[in-house]
């Protein structure tokens, strides 16, 4: 009877089991931090993502060949993972001019209530510092967060201090958010292309335009895989 019941006891595990994965999944709208390598990066030439302007923020040169966008949340452990992952890339690929970082918001609100207005600083930080300065100002966010939303608001005006921003007229454009929309517009975009967590990023490969999304902080080698079949496309 025992071994009876205990056949039974595994199946039923595991429905609960599913049943917890599924209402999880529904609590959290769908979206989620993401950790290395959840999903394997496909080829995916139709992706419904915003082309690069000048209104965005770009680490390294335009004209790269490669073009590296991601999705990111200040408040994701998994982003300021791959944000050091990123940085590491620029090192190798983006002193040379092969590839150039694209950095656009995804705060997911469910998780994170505090990275929507830490979006909204850095667009500040760009405003007053311009493309320097937003990327010291994400650079020290990602350095100092605990992640989580466990950062404290008034180190957003610290982090102004510390990279060179005049903190009143910092304190003003946070304060208008006048900026809302434009993180709301990455938002969309992120959406558009496939983003269903952080962090989340779409390579896009030389001259054919062909281009291949990332799920989660892929690890620095799985990287640099997809970076040199990128720069190999003719």
């Amino acid at each position: 009877m025992e071994e009876g019941s205990n056949k039974l006891s595994i199946p039923v595990a595991i429905i609960v089991a599913g049943i917890f994965i599924a209402g999880a999944i529904v609590v959290s709208g769908g979206l989620s931090s993401r950790e290395e390598d959840q999903i394997e990066p496909t080829e995916e030439a139709d992706i419904n993502i915003k082309a690069i302007t000048d209104s965005d923020h770009i680490r390294g040169l335009s004209s790269a060949p490669v073009k590296v966008i991601e999705f990111s949340d200040t408040e994701c452990p998994f982003c300021k993972m791959f944000h050091g992952t990123m940085k590491q890339a620029m090192d190798e690929y983006g002193k040379d001019g092969r590839i150039a970082w694209v950095y656009r918001h995804f705060p997911i609100d469910s998780l994170h209530s505090k990275a929507r207005k830490e979006a909204e600083a850095l667009e500040c930080a760009g405003e007053l510092g311009g493309n320097e300065g937003f990327w010291k100002y994400v650079d020290r966010v990602m350095e100092i967060t605990p992640s989580n939303n466990q950062l404290e608001p008034e180190k957003l005006f610290e982090i102004a201090d510390y990279v060179g921003l005049e903190r009143l007229k910092f304190t003003v454009c946070l304060d208008s958010g006048k900026h809302a929309s434009k993180v709301q517009a990455d938002v969309d975009d992120g959406v558009s292309a496939g983003a269903r967590g952080t962090p989340y990023s779409v390579i896009i490969a030389r001259k054919d335009g062909k281009k291949f999304p990332v799920d989660g902080a892929m690890s620095y080698e799985s990287l640099k895989n997809l970076i040199d079949v990128a720069l190999e496309e003719k």
